[in-house]
């Protein structure tokens, strides 16, 4: 609380009084007004009222803006530009895999040649190196008896 119950004498101050500066009223600037013939002719409206008055109006259509041409985000040269060189990239690409591929497919049917040049001479020297350890020609057992080149050994 305060210290001091005892009624005071309010003290003498020094006011200044300030006055706002008013500002000079804006002017609205109205567009002008052109007359403007309408399109068709509105049907009139008539309406009864429940204590038997009629009356009759044009129907007041909402105003509806006019339809904004809608721009691409992003120029049609830009689109093709960059469609264009995704394209040539992609032809590039594919030249590139179909150069490994032939090149790929033609290592690999070299290597089939030679597989079989070695199977086919392999089996060729197996002939010719398989029938010098028989000099004596072919054997065939027939019946316990061994015929060697039309001579009959029992």
């Amino acid at each position: 609380m305060y210290p001091e119950q005892a009624p005071h004498v309010p003290a003498q101050r020094a006011v200044e009084v300030h006055q706002p500066t008013p500002y000079p009223p804006a002017v609205p600037v109205a567009a002008p007004v052109v007359p403007v013939q309408p399109d068709t002719v509105p049907a009139v409206a008539s309406i009864v009222l429940p204590d038997g008055r009629v009356v009759t109006g044009y129907a007041i259509d909402p105003t509806r803006p006019e339809p904004v041409a809608a721009k691409p985000a992003v120029s049609r040269t830009a689109v093709n530009v960059a469609l264009g060189g995704g394209g040539f990239l992609a032809v590039c690409g594919g030249l590139v895999l179909l150069t490994s591929f032939i090149a790929a497919l033609t290592a690999f049917v070299t290597q089939l040649i030679i597989l079989a040049a070695v199977i086919f001479g392999g089996w060729i020297a197996v002939q010719i190196l398989g029938t010098r350890g028989h000099q004596g020609g072919t054997t065939v057992n027939i019946r316990k008896a061994v015929i060697k080149r039309n001579h009959f050994h029992g």
